[in-house]
């Protein structure tokens, strides 16, 4: 869990949202839709963007799930897509931006460079009732610059 291991216990109807925010008080996962339709309650699990709301707890055993809190680096530095998303505004009341970095995080992770037309298609499952998507999308290509610009550094 965000990068380290992690062992608790569950009832087996609970789902990954429910332990997250009850059990383990990382309550930047949201829950709004309860059926895997708002993408606020996206986490990854091993990269992969899963709505937590639908997906069972126990279903995660041995697997890598990253959350929003896991995602700055230790030291609190914000990851470049949380940068991005506050240099771009992308973000009005927030409720959706930790579904929307997650699922920016696994898009970017697959494709370093997406096209303005792939990054809408990816964001298809992410829904934001506040900012009319246009700086959701200059956050995710300037989230993509800033990446690799620090990738041909080093």
């Amino acid at each position: 869990m965000n990068g380290g291991a992690l062992e608790t216990e569950c009832e087996a109807q609970e789902t990954l949202a429910e332990l997250l925010r009850d059990h383990l008080n990382l309550t930047g996962t949201k829950v709004s839709c309860d059926v895997q339709v708002c993408g606020a309650c996206t986490v990854l699990v091993d990269g992969l963007p899963v709505s937590s709301c639908t997906l069972l707890a126990y279903e995660v055993r041995d697997k890598n799930v990253l959350t929003i809190e896991g995602l700055a680096r230790p030291d609190g530095a914000l990851h470049p897509i949380q940068q991005a998303f506050i240099d771009e505004f992308a973000f009005q009341c927030g409720f959706c931006t930790p579904g929307m970095i997650l699922a920016a995080k696994a898009l970017l992770d697959e494709n370093p460079k997406p096209t303005e037309d792939e990054i809408i298609h990816y964001m298809d499952g992410n829904i934001c009732r506040c900012t009319g998507y246009v700086p959701i999308v200059r956050a995710i290509q300037r989230a993509a610059e800033t990446m690799a610009q620090r990738k041909n550094q080093s």
